[in-house]
């Protein structure tokens, strides 16, 4: 369950977000939302991942056609679009944003090669596929994000991912 700093505490104290139980994700939602609010395993996710490397099988079942996985992995924006985004300053300009999913779009770091696509979620999930090393990274905390911004722990996990790669 995420815990998130409210700020209203002692520094570095948390309080549970989304009790067990009778919380928000132990019930179906009323309106599901494509977009937010989603709730699997870490094993569908690594699926997930994985099917979209390779272009939409997993295994040898067809989840997804090929043109729908490169539509979704290719920037759907204009530099008009990102010009006005108020996602996070900056973001656009090594972003793009396919169907779905962030996109690399220019390296901004070791961990940001061109092409690497997915999700970083403020409730403290964060995925990525990477076609070109052939690796899918998940990382799965219990904590919320206080910014828009990815918070350190994401940064050092992609960071040591790379860093790992010995080919």
């Amino acid at each position: 369950m995420p815990l998130r700093d409210h700020g209203r505490k002692q520094a570095g104290a948390l309080e549970v977000y989304d009790a067990a139980g009778g919380g928000q994700w132990s019930r179906p939602p009323a309106f599901p939302s494509g977009g937010a609010g989603l709730v699997s395993t870490d094993d569908d996710y690594l699926a997930f991942g994985q099917m979209m490397l390779s272009k939409g099988k997993h295994a040898s079942e067809r989840v997804l056609s090929r043109p729908s996985v490169e539509t979704m992995t290719t920037d759907q924006l204009t530099p008009d679009q990102k010009a006005v985004s108020g996602l996070v300053a900056g973001y656009f300009d090594s972003h793009g944003w396919g169907f779905g999913l962030s996109i690399i779009t220019r390296p901004d770091s070791v961990a940001g090669p061109v092409g690497k696509v997915g999700w970083d979620g403020g409730l403290g999930t964060s995925w990525y596929s990477d076609p070109r090393e052939d690796m899918v990274t998940i990382l799965m905390t219990q904590r919320a994000w206080t910014s828009p911004s990815p918070p350190n722990v994401c940064l050092d996990f992609w960071t040591s991912a790379y860093q790992a790669i010995d080919d």
